[in-house]
């Protein structure tokens, strides 16, 4: 399996070059220019989008001024917000552009379930051999959208809305501006979209010893004793789930377990700092407060965002079946139910399976690889006291 891949990519790889190189060379004009390509049956929303809002920002490149200042940026800033890039252009041609993208910010936030007050989210971002800002706008950069993780090529277009097939697994050789969604922003708006939807369905909410309808007594006592959590020390995962053009990872957790209530609950628990695979990160985090769980156990799933999620969808889906889980008078471990809540075509390009750990206990200590052998995690027990 693994020879026939390597075949079918190097003839991929030996047909797109052709290909590439012909088109490189300017052999044809902007009036032959070939069509771009109509997006595939399996583009998500999202990526539909971007690739869109790339070929779009592309043609606007043709204005020196504007492409000067786009290099300026990107050479300055890792991620620049498009939006607020186009308001510092007078460009007739930006200013039109700016009206396509702001349709586009409405519908990248619609696609992903993020409601409407939401910051803009799609970014620009620049790949390819280092150059100054000079180089930049004598070469005028191709410009694509972030791919599927599968993808094997990349289609990028030039200023003249020529399409151009570049390999998804390696560097480009020539600048290549990447347009698409601030995963980190979108990932932080997303949480807070599946907080409330599970809080209002009862599956995420405080302790009851903090909450305004507790005793002045019952949050003495809970202010008094502190709570006992498990913290993460260090944390590595052998795939991110991130190709190479989408970048740095957008990790988070769903914690599980048996609330104070007996119903079941569900923690969604960012972790930014996990950009790359086979890394070790060392963030001192706090995984599990274990005041807010009736059982001496949870479970954990990791996830990856990488794109496409729609966080009120996947809200819902979790809610409809972790609702239908009574409490025994036993734990139950969850991830099974979490993983069984997601639709199939999410295992795709949507939030991606990174892996999960089963049976935490407030005692476990040391490192856990999880039950996929994808991440590994050393935890230590700490406690949270007041001040």
């Amino acid at each position: 399996m693994f020879a026939e891949r390597r075949l079918r990519a190097a003839l991929t790889a030996l047909a797109l070059s052709g290909l590439a190189l012909t088109t490189l060379q300017g052999t044809a004009g902007a009036a032959d220019a070939p069509a771009a390509p109509a997006p595939r049956a399996g583009d998500s929303p999202v990526a539909s989008i971007e690739d869109t809002t790339a070929r779009a920002f592309a043609r606007t490149l043709a204005e020196p001024a504007w492409r000067e200042q786009v290099a300026a940026a990107t050479l300055a800033d890792e991620d620049v917000d498009l939006l607020a890039l186009t308001a510092k252009s007078r460009t007739a041609s930006v200013k039109a552009f700016r009206s396509t993208l702001t349709g586009a910010e409405t519908d990248v936030a619609r696609a992903k379930g993020l409601g409407q007050d939401v910051p803009s989210l799609l970014r620009v971002s620049l790949t390819g051999p280092s150059v100054n800002a000079a180089g930049l706008a004598r070469t005028t950069p191709l410009v694509a959208s972030a791919p599927d993780e599968d993808a094997q090529v990349v289609v990028a277009y030039d200023s003249a809305g020529r399409a151009h097939e570049l390999d998804a697994t390696k560097a480009p050789d020539r600048p290549v501006y990447v347009v698409g969604v601030d995963g980190q922003t979108a990932l932080t708006a997303g949480l807070k979209v599946i907080d409330r939807e599970l809080a209002a369905r009862g599956l995420s909410r405080p302790d009851a010893t903090t909450t305004p309808s507790a005793s002045a007594a019952d949050s003495a006592s809970a202010a008094d004793s502190g709570f006992w959590t498990t913290r993460i020390t260090s944390i590595s995962v052998a795939d991110v789930k991130e190709p190479f053009f989408k970048g740095d990872a957008e990790m988070f957790g769903l914690v599980t377990g048996f609330g104070t209530d007996g119903k079941v609950r569900v923690d969604t628990v960012t972790m930014p700092y996990v950009d790359d695979a086979n890394t070790t990160y060392y963030p001192g985090q706090i995984l599990v407060n274990w005041s807010n769980y009736k059982y001496n156990l949870a479970d954990a799933v990791l996830m990856e965002d990488d794109g496409d999620t729609n966080y009120s969808s996947l809200a819902k889906a979790l809610a409809a079946v972790l609702l239908t889980i009574t409490d025994q008078g036993a734990y139950i471990p969850l991830v099974d139910a979490i993983v069984d809540a997601m639709p199939t075509s999410w295992w795709t390009d949507d939030p991606d399976y990174v892996d999960s750990f089963y049976t935490l206990a407030r005692e476990t200590t040391g490192t856990r690889v999880g039950a996929s052998a994808n991440a590994r995690m050393t935890v230590e027990r700490y406690y949270v006291s007041t001040l």
